[in-house]
């Protein structure tokens, strides 16, 4: 399927996945897919732009909801005040195991071997998404997928959070919907 992606439907998907790895949520969710579709100069950027949907406040919602894992909430004056230095402790760490260290989590591959890096699965809505966005392709003739088909997909999943941020802002589904379509 992911032959048929366009190069910026690509970028939407790529995108989605970095989020959720930068979130460190476990799965990436239709509302990485809404943030992975705010990537600048994509046109569904410039349309959800027109309805004061972008990505920094995404992103706050999300974090709202969901949580940020990413650790930025640790309280390093606390921590300081007892002897420890975080920016020290990242630095010795990263001296050892390479930049980013601390930011992939450790997994076992197929046989079992630890290996580096920290892979985010597409969850069951975000992948519902995906199939959906090819279906909103095929029903519009169009031999690619767009970012605005992956938009699209967003709007008739229905149920995720992804859609649930955009209700929330006021959005009229149906009539994005209908923003969309007629963009593409």
């Amino acid at each position: 399927m992911f032959e048929r992606f366009t190069d910026d439907a690509r970028q939407v998907v790529k995108h989605a996945v970095e989020q959720a790895r930068e979130l460190r949520h476990e799965q990436a969710g239709t509302e990485h897919i809404l943030l992975g579709l705010l990537t600048p100069q994509t046109p569904s950027a410039r349309l959800l732009a027109a309805h004061g949907i972008d990505h920094a406040g995404v992103r706050a919602e999300i974090v709202r909801i969901r949580g940020d894992l990413t650790g930025e909430g640790i309280d390093a004056e606390a921590l300081e005040s007892i002897g420890i230095d975080l920016s020290a402790v990242r630095e010795k760490v990263e001296g050892v195991f390479g930049p980013g260290a601390l930011d992939r989590a450790p997994q076992r591959d197929r046989r079992g071997v630890l290996v580096s890096g920290w892979r985010v699965p597409f969850g069951p809505r975000a992948r519902k998404v995906l199939e959906l966005s090819l279906r909103e392709a095929l029903a519009m003739k169009s031999r690619s997928i767009r970012d605005g088909h992956i938009l699209l997909g967003v709007i008739r999943e229905g149920e995720g959070l992804g859609v649930r941020i955009l209700t929330d802002a006021g959005i009229d589904l149906s009539e994005l919907r209908e923003e969309v379509k007629s963009g593409l």
